[in-house]
């Protein structure tokens, strides 16, 4: 029974994290922002670091959770932090849909820490849809050998995402010359 629903759910998992990973490519890298009208989005980022750090501190707290076996909270310390990452994505694709990127302003040392970090954030970002979705699934079907085995690999990478995308957002809009 197992093998039957990993042959249609893998494969769904497969196509939503494709369709996720180039709707947000899109909107990063060909689209016109503001078509689809005048909404004011400024706070959008400062809600999607707040968002990253919701989705951190619950990791962190579900795998305290799981490694002292109170199962429950850490099942509910995960499925927040799913949570909060699917209100984040909705969040982010609201923003660039609507006002674009925004440009790195920095100078000096700061680039340098800058780029890498963002490149390194967003390719772990697109890479985790699938591990994230299917780690879930895992878990959800009672799958938990496998589960485990995934969320090892997992997890420390969510987390760096989580925490990488609140010093985007502090470098990018909190430090001088970043605004």
């Amino acid at each position: 029974m197992g093998a039957v629903r990993d042959r249609v759910a893998l494969p769904l998992i497969g196509a939503l994290s494709l369709v996720v990973v180039l709707v947000v490519a899109v909107l990063l890298l060909g689209h016109t922002p503001g078509r689809g009208g005048r909404a004011d989005v400024a706070a959008l980022p400062a809600l999607n670091a707040l968002l990253n750090g919701a989705s951190a501190g619950l990791l962190t707290a579900g795998y305290r959770f799981v490694r002292q076996r109170r199962l429950a909270a850490h099942r509910a310390c995960m499925l927040g932090a799913f949570s909060v990452s699917v209100l984040f994505l909705l969040s982010y694709i609201t923003y660039h849909a609507l006002a674009g990127s925004r440009p790195f302003a920095g100078q000096g040392w700061t680039r340098w820490v800058y780029f890498p970090l963002l490149i390194s954030h967003i390719v772990l970002a697109a890479a985790m849809v699938p591990f994230v979705l299917t780690t879930l699934y895992r878990a959800l079907g009672g799958d938990f050998v496998r589960h485990a085995r995934l969320a090892r690999l997992t997890l420390p990478v969510w987390i760096y995402v989580s925490v990488t995308g609140v010093v985007v957002y502090v470098m990018l809009y909190l430090l001088p010359g970043g605004r």
